[in-house]
């Protein structure tokens, strides 16, 4: 699915992973893309060392999951 997608797309789907305001529901509204395909992206763009920050800091955040918030 992550294939499909344009650089510009990419590119503003990591940004908005990024964001601290920015669920992942609403990445899903946007792009069509789960949670786990953004995980997927997120891996394959970025370092490794930039990916397990990444990772480390939206687990289990409420404001990365509308459904905790």
């Amino acid at each position: 699915m992550t294939q499909s997608l344009s650089d510009s797309d990419k590119s503003e789907i990591i940004a908005l992973a990024w964001c601290d305001d920015t669920s992942f529901d609403s990445i899903e509204k946007q792009f069509d893309l789960p949670e786990k395909e953004v995980i997927k992206l997120m891996r394959r763009e970025l370092k490794p060392r930039s990916f397990q920050l990444w990772r480390k800091r939206v687990s289990g955040r409420k404001a990365k999951h509308e459904k905790l918030s």
